[in-house]
């Protein structure tokens, strides 16, 4: 059945980016503040909190971080609540408070996440996030997450054809729709030819394969049916939820040219929101490598298995396409501190569904998914939303 009691009243992100002078906790607040102001929320009337944030820890030293980041947000004394799963933490902790809605048990909480990444070492940022990798099969021999994806596209290439610039087109659409999101960290576009660049990180992955480094926060205002009428006139409705897993290791899994927690939690969602995916007007997918977009956008059944490069070859992806994608530049070009992405995803499809996405509004937007997953895909959130007049 799909979920009856879930809206969307407010969503908002800072800039993301090396922001330099700007704390943890002060993007946190920062992203909460235009969140609760945009719709009017007193922060007295928000009941909960669910956080995602995945490497404080190791990133900027600093544990317990749910009371801490609620504390500097003038959300002192409610319940808040920390979620890791790698780059999936915002997405789960979104999950975790729409079944708070649903339940009954709230009927107004905030949804965010937050990571700062740029204060550290690139050698030491590459260290934090393999801790989301099965560190006794991969990480501690030297396969970081740019080797596991090289892998799944020289996988992909053998099986279905696909090409080294079919990749670079992406990062190319990827360019082009930040080049007009103001809050993205990467504003200029790109020829196939820089794309293509031979700067292989991972063979047969180059630099613009791969998402930055960065920092960043994000949040979004969930509240119950009868709470939404009180601050909008026009709420985003979450129809359907889906999470699955899979092994940490490549080395148990029987096929690398797709990521069965995907093809899972898709496959619930659209069951819950009672949808196919030839009824998503676009797609928000987790492109921490132009591959993971290729072959996210089929794990959703958005193509057919080996047809997702033509997609993006025939601009079928593109803003202006007949199924976009990343309308806004994705991970890859808006960046991707990591705890923030889940929560940044369902910014982006907030604005898009409402029409307010400014340049880069896709032509159709009644419904979308969002797909958000963990390290290889060991963790996997999806989520179905759709304008409440639809």
């Amino acid at each position: 059945m799909p979920l009856k009691n879930t809206n969307i009243v407010s969503a908002a992100q800072t800039k993301f980016g090396a922001l330099k002078g700007v704390t943890f906790r002060e993007m946190f607040a920062e992203a909460v503040d235009k969140a609760t102001t945009q719709a009017g929320v007193p922060k007295k009337e928000i009941q909960a909190a669910f956080i995602g944030s995945f490497i404080p820890e190791m990133l900027v030293h600093q544990g317990h971080t749910a009371p801490l980041l609620l504390d500097f947000a003038g959300l002192k004394g409610i319940p808040g609540t920390r979620h890791e799963a790698a780059c999936a933490s915002g997405a789960t902790a979104l999950r975790a408070a729409i079944m708070a809605i649903e339940s009954g048990i709230y009927d107004t909480v905030l949804v965010a996440g937050v990571e700062k990444m740029t204060s550290s070492s690139t050698a030491k940022v590459t260290e934090a996030l393999a801790a989301a990798a099965d560190d006794q099969f991969e990480s501690s021999i030297g396969l970081t997450f740019p080797g596991v994806f090289g892998i799944a596209a020289v996988a992909h290439m053998q099986r279905y054809g696909t090409t080294e610039e079919d990749m670079a087109l992406v990062s190319v659409k990827a360019h082009k729709n930040a080049s007009t999101n103001p809050l993205a960290q990467f504003q200029k576009e790109i020829t196939l030819e820089k794309a293509l660049t031979p700067r292989y990180v991972a063979w047969p992955l180059k630099l613009f394969d791969c998402s930055p480094i960065s920092d960043g926060a994000a949040a979004v205002v969930l509240t119950s049916n009868e709470k939404a009428k009180k601050y909008t006139d026009l709420p985003v409705k979450i129809t359907g939820t889906g999470q699955a897993s899979a092994s940490m290791d490549l080395c148990n899994r029987s096929d690398l040219t797709s990521f069965s927690s995907s093809v899972d939690a898709s496959r619930i969602a659209y069951k819950m929101a009672g949808l196919e995916p030839k009824d998503m007007d676009f797609a928000i997918v987790h492109d921490c490598f132009t591959i993971a977009e290729i072959i996210a956008s089929e794990d959703i059944g958005f193509f057919k298995p080996g047809e997702a490069a033509k997609a993006v070859r025939d601009g079928v992806t593109a803003l202006d396409g007949d199924r976009p994608i990343n309308p806004m530049g994705g991970l890859k070009a808006v960046g991707h501190p990591v705890g923030a992405t889940g929560v940044k995803q369902v910014v982006v499809a907030y604005k898009e569904l409402l029409g307010t996405a400014g340049p880069n509004q896709v032509p159709k937007h009644d419904t979308c998914i969002v797909h958000n997953f963990g390290g290889t895909g060991a963790t996997c959130v999806v989520t179905v939303m759709r304008r409440s007049d639809v």
